[in-house]
């Protein structure tokens, strides 16, 4: 699969490598220094490229930048009509202390709205980029951490189900996309257990039913 990587921070030069080992062809984009895009792709054995040609050619797009900088890297991303998106952003203030809307709508809505032509996924905004390596190292162990993924294109959500096996997790279907409503605060959990109560930052959860056995 083609994958085109909006944003070169920790989330994206992670997935973007991971992607690149697992066997797809990776486009880094948006970078503030071109030498940081250069040194990621030269790791991974991926190209480097403009926003708009990076998604030109992708069969799915991960938009992995601050909340802040959205709108200049959609902007710069030129036609995505049809394009699949896989969206990472969680929408937090410039402090990356709060969240800067939430409850009646969402940054993944909001996002939707701003770009209607875009199959948007929400996924890995759960997840901290330090646990990233390590679950695609155990990916042949059983059972493997959840992630959770929701959206309103059937066949967008296939898409990034795979994509998400292919780091080593096991997605897990959140419903749709208003789901972000109540996920981007739990992303505001996930990061105080990853990073501000002991442990580290390798972060993984799983989410499992009790069944009753009937006497």
């Amino acid at each position: 699969m083609k994958i085109g990587i909006l944003g070169s921070g920790l989330m994206g030069g992670t997935l973007g490598t991971i992607w690149a080992m697992a066997g797809h062809e990776v486009t880094f984009s948006y970078a503030r220094t071109p030498g940081k895009l250069d040194r990621l792709a030269r790791g991974a054995g991926a190209r480097t490229g403009t926003p708009a040609e990076a998604v030109q050619t992708a069969d799915a797009v991960l938009l992995a930048v601050h909340w802040s900088r959205v709108e200049d890297v959609v902007s710069r991303a030129g036609d995505m009509d049809n394009t699949i998106v896989l969206n990472c952003c969680v929408p937090l203030d410039r402090q990356n202390r709060d969240l800067v809307v939430g409850t009646t709508t969402s940054g993944a809505e909001e996002l939707a709205r701003l770009r209607p032509d875009v199959r948007f996924v929400s996924t890995f905004n759960t997840s901290p980029s330090e646990a990233l390596f390590n679950v695609f190292s155990a990916r042949d162990e059983s059972p493997r951490p959840h992630l959770l993924y929701y959206g309103d294109d059937a066949d967008a959500k296939a898409v990034a189900g795979r994509l998400i096996a292919d780091v080593g997790y096991e997605p897990l279907d959140a419903g749709p996309l208003r789901t972000a409503r109540f996920v981007e605060p739990f992303a505001m959990v996930t990061a105080e257990l990853a990073y501000a109560q002991p442990g580290g930052p390798e972060l993984v959860y799983r989410f499992d039913r009790i069944h009753r056995h009937s006497e």
